[in-house]
């Protein structure tokens, strides 16, 4: 799955601003009159060197071309939602590690993001959801052959490596992690000298102030990926690599049964939700447990569990989750291409051996052998579940505080006068509705932001004693908007670490000694997409199919010095499936007489 989408991108799809409504934008959409060949380009002010680029190449094959720069995100997606554009300059990051999650929400049928309705892609989808190996990359060439060959739906423009700067002079580098999928990870983190981890605060950046929401499951973008996912523990986690693992989680092994369609989860019992109290974190004492488990990812697979659910499309694949009684039945069923069974799969490494499923959370006991498992069904086989229980919006949430909290209508919400778990408001200094709510299952809270930075402390029931509790006691997010500003930032030291280091920047990074600059691979992909509703671009296959051999992926692998790779599709980075576009003006030329004819 919020894999990660612009990032997360930590695509993340991006990052939130002053939001026009559709009414306020609408009204410039375009004819749809043939032989009508000026492009429409909407994209944000951080990416015009981008749509500079396009426009050269669209010019160049004999389009007229039209930059609709917006100032930030809010703005873009005004723009976009009232079809005042083209193309618009799009980028996602797979932030699960698993290539559903690069097309699911993006181009299936109603998907989270989708402007796209294709009954044979959403089959293609579906299809390949459910293979592994070589028929997995069988079918995504298939997929990646109707959505960008054969429709143009989108037209790819480069894959982006992770560049990542740290004032090594202060901070630890070899503490800081730089995955290629998971959002950052905080708890981990240590300063050089040790002694300042329970007084010093962490400075970490961020571009974007305005946020989503901090219930994980109503937002999926920049603004909260990073912080949801380390203010909410999940079933399980992503290595740096990609691999699905029970480290640092909520439990301590899971399983997945013959047949690929039950997931089972033992829970470990050291990890209490934490509140916030004049300013600071505190236990609640309160268990995060199965049964807030169960209540977390019912909420999360439905779509209508609150308003504008942004992440059901990544949980839609859940039948039911349930709590697990009847020990026999661990006994009985075996692991998946095993003889193992369930119950000795879930025994590893425990502090005690199971000699009794809790009912409740109140006879929890690990150490007496008390543990509780929580079993996922799904309707057919579906190994990429896990990786979407690892996304942020997997989040375990505390369903007492949340159901205390969410009593509105949700088909009648109304947010001028409705608070909801985790709006931005309720933690925001000077609003009139600042009440901080929060219940953290992870490893820290936010206690409250404004327009210059959030304040997280760490959550004082989480892991106590074990090499997962956090580090670092406070962890300050600083609101910088202009990249070049948080790089200056970094190297003052006024930020400690700088997540995305721009590619034309790096030598900046490496000359400063004061400096360490960590490189990965990511799952980020920047493109094209291509209006569907109220323009030429919409009904025309072969104006797409002109547009799309228009864009040479090698002036951007040029201008960024070598630091981007040729993408085919958001899947590139995680299948590889042989395809690949080629800049070509005599198809081009042949496309446009085609659409004009």
């Amino acid at each position: 799955m919020k894999k990660l989408l612009v990032f997360l991108f930590i695509t993340v799809l991006a990052l939130a601003g002053c939001v026009q409504t559709k009414t306020d934008v609408e009204g410039s959409k375009d004819s749809k009159g043939k032989g009508k060949k000026e492009i429409e380009v909407l994209g944000m002010a951080a990416s015009e060197e981008d749509m500079n680029i396009v426009r050269d190449q669209l010019v160049k094959n004999g389009f007229d071309v039209k930059l609709n720069i917006q100032p930030d995100y809010g703005s873009f997606s005004a723009q976009k939602e009232a079809g005042n554009y083209d193309l618009a300059l799009s980028s996602w990051t797979t932030v699960t590690g698993n290539p559903d999650y690069a097309v699911r929400g993006l181009f299936k049928t109603g998907g989270d993001y989708s402007i796209v309705s294709d009954s044979k892609l959403d089959a293609l989808i579906d299809e390949a959801s459910t293979l592994t190996g070589d028929e997995a990359a069988a079918k995504y060439k298939e997929l990646e052959q109707l959505l960008v060959f054969n429709q143009a739906y989108i037209a790819p423009l480069y894959i982006s490596n992770k560049y990542q700067g740290i004032y090594s002079e202060l901070v630890n580098p070899k503490t800081v992690h730089l995955p290629k999928s998971r959002a950052q990870v905080w708890e981990s983190i240590e300063f050089n000298d040790a002694s300042k981890n329970a007084t010093e605060p962490l400075i970490l950046h961020q571009s974007i102030s305005s946020l989503t929401s901090l219930d994980p499951i109503k937002g999926n973008d920049g603004s909260i990926n990073t912080l949801n996912t380390n203010m909410y523990v999940r079933l399980v986690n992503l290595t740096d690599t990609d691999d699905v693992v029970s480290d640092g989680s909520l439990s301590y092994n899971h399983a997945i049964a013959e047949g690929n369609q039950e997931y089972y989860f033992i829970l470990r019992d050291d990890i209490n939700f934490a509140a916030v109290k004049d300013g600071a974190a505190v236990d609640t004492g309160e268990l995060v447990s199965a049964e807030d488990v169960v209540f977390s990812l019912n909420r999360a697979r439905n779509p209508k569990s609150v308003p504008d659910h942004r992440t059901y499309s990544l949980h839609e694949n859940i039948e039911t989750v349930e709590i697990v009684s009847d020990l026999a039945e661990l006994q009985k069923k075996k692991v998946a291409g095993s003889e193992q069974s369930v119950l000795d799969a879930l025994s590893q490494h425990l502090p005690a051996s199971v000699t009794q499923l809790a009912k409740d959370k109140g006879t929890v006991n690990n150490g007496a052998g008390a543990y509780q498992v929580v079993k996922i069904t799904t309707p057919t086989p579906f190994p990429q579940v896990l990786n979407y229980l690892a996304h942020q919006s997997g989040g375990i949430v505390s369903k007492k505080q949340v159901t205390s909290i969410n009593t509105y209508d949700v088909a009648s919400y109304d947010p001028d006068k409705d608070i909801a778990y985790g709006d931005q408001t309720t933690v925001t200094e000077g609003t009139a509705t600042y009440n901080n709510q929060l219940y953290a299952s992870g490893p820290y809270i936010l206690v409250k932001k404004n327009d210059y930075e959030a304040q997280f402390v760490k959550n004082p029931a989480y892991r106590v004693g074990s090499e997962y509790e956090p580090k670092i006691a406070k962890i300050n997010v600083r609101f910088i908007a202009d990249i070049d500003s948080a790089l200056s930032a970094l190297r003052n030291g006024e930020i400690h670490i700088l997540q995305s280091v721009p590619e034309t920047k790096l030598d900046i990074v490496k000359s400063d000694s004061k400096l360490t600059l960590h490189t990965a691979d990511s799952n980020a992909v920047s493109y094209l997409q291509l209006n569907t509703s109220g323009r030429a671009v919409s009904d025309s296959v072969d104006l797409r199919k002109a547009i799309l051999y228009s864009i040479n992926q090698e002036e951007f692998i040029n201008y960024y010095q070598g630091n981007k790779k040729p993408a085919v599709s958001t899947v590139s980075p995680l299948v590889n499936t042989g395809l690949k576009l080629e800049a070509d003006s005599k198809k081009v030329q042949e496309y446009l007489k085609a659409y004009n004819d």
